[in-house]
């Protein structure tokens, strides 16, 4: 178990476009990844991790390697030192690394693990928000499950095949997977592969979907044939499941605000085989105007803080401010009161969000029907996914009827 001078030296490269350029890991990573064509599996695997581990970590690290931002390449390498300390890594004798005092980073760790948000690397606001909506035991599990690396699970694409028949494609690839309980569709990854590089992907038979994010489309209760409205539609996850729910029969409205999301959209429904969909953006009032009363079911999958995907997003942790939740809430709700009205009567509206506060899940979903429009709604039931329990993303979905 030794460290390479190539890959620590990417792994430094791409930590500082992640902390002093803003730029997402996300995409950080699958950059970094692409670097050197002679890397392994293993390589790439180090790589990954390791930059998605300190990320995760960052307040711990630095507050352990005594540095403060904005962080300069020494501090980054002593962030990096930390790191390779607590997970066990030989220090080599690189310039960069001279000096590493290990008692003293195992000594400091142990004495900051006493501490939430150190143990738990955290800003200070968001773990008062938490224990103020969650609630002090609720929100120690959540946070903590929340730093566990994301599993990676493959929703069948049912247009095309079934789970059975992808599960043997992919065992022939060996890429080993295991059968999910209660959903329909998924399969999860034993190990971490990059599925988007087999056939099957290409020629999709599958889409990358967590586990939570699956159970929104069987919410909204979809039947072939109906007009369903996906009002904030995004890349298109959940509308590509509802479609594969619709048999592609039906009409399957896409809306969003951003064209690049939708020709995002395009391509995976082409992928996809998916052909029951029509785009539309969202760039007047009266996009939405005409089509009030018009839709047997509506999604709204709205934007929220996102604190149920940390463990997927945890840079997240970082970019996110108090000041955005406050305006966030305020946009749900917005969001709430006008796509509602897309609802004809008799017909069924989901309102989901990847976050485990109550402030922008149930509680939004009672002042709404407070509302004149939501008067005309009955509550019929939600569903609420915390990472503690499930291991998988933090979610919330309410399911409301129209009175006729």
């Amino acid at each position: 178990m030794r460290l390479h001078r190539n890959l620590v030296y990417t792994t430094i490269d791409s930590l500082n476009a992640i902390f002093n350029e803003g730029e997402y890991a996300d995409k950080v990573v699958a950059r970094a990844l692409k670097k050197d064509k002679r890397w392994g599996s293993s390589d790439r695997k180090f790589v990954a991790e390791t930059i998605y581990e300190i990320v995760r970590w960052k307040r711990l690290y630095a507050e352990i390697a005594e540095v403060k931002e904005p962080f300069d390449r020494d501090n980054l390498w002593r962030m990096f030192a930390v790191w390779a300390v607590l997970r066990g890594y030989p220090i080599p004798d690189w310039r960069q690394l001279e000096g590493t005092p290990e008692r003293k980073i195992k000594g400091r760790f142990d004495e900051l693990s006493r501490n939430r948000v150190f143990k738990e690397s955290i800003p200070d606001w968001m773990d008062e928000i938490g224990v103020k909506e969650l609630g002090e035991k609720v929100w120690a599990k959540e946070i903590a499950a929340q730093n566990q690396p994301a599993k990676v699970i493959l929703r069948t694409n049912t247009l095309k095949t079934t789970k059975e028949k992808l599960r043997a494609i992919l065992m022939d690839l060996d890429i080993e997977t295991e059968y999910l309980e209660e959903q329909a569709d998924a399969l999860v990854l034993k190990e971490r592969a990059n599925v988007f590089l087999t056939d099957a992907f290409k020629e999709g038979l599958f889409e990358v979907q967590d586990a939570s994010s699956q159970l929104v489309a069987p919410f909204l209760d979809v039947k072939p044939g109906m007009r369903v409205v996906d009002t904030c539609a995004g890349a298109g996850g959940k509308t590509l499941h509802i479609a594969s729910l619709m048999e592609n029969k039906g009409q399957l409205i896409a809306m969003d605000l951003y064209e690049s999301k939708l020709k995002q959209l395009k391509l995976r429904a082409k992928r996809n085989g998916v052909f029951n969909v029509e785009y539309r953006i969202i760039d007047t009032t009266k996009v939405i105007k005409k089509l009030h009363e018009k839709a047997d079911r509506v999604l709204i999958d709205a934007p929220c803080s996102g604190l149920g995907v940390l463990k997927r997003n945890p840079d997240a942790k970082w970019k996110l401010q108090p000041e955005f939740i406050d305006n966030i809430r305020k946009v749900q709700a917005e969001v709430l009161e006008n796509y509602s009205k897309i609802v004809k009567p008799g017909g069924k509206l989901v309102y989901a969000t990847c976050s485990v506060l109550p402030s922008e899940n149930q509680e939004q979903v009672e002042r709404f029907l407070k509302t004149d429009i939501g008067k005309q709604f009955t509550f019929i039931k939600d569903h609420k996914i915390l990472t503690s329990e499930s291991g998988f993303d933090g979610f919330y979905m309410a399911l409301l009827e129209r009175k006729i």
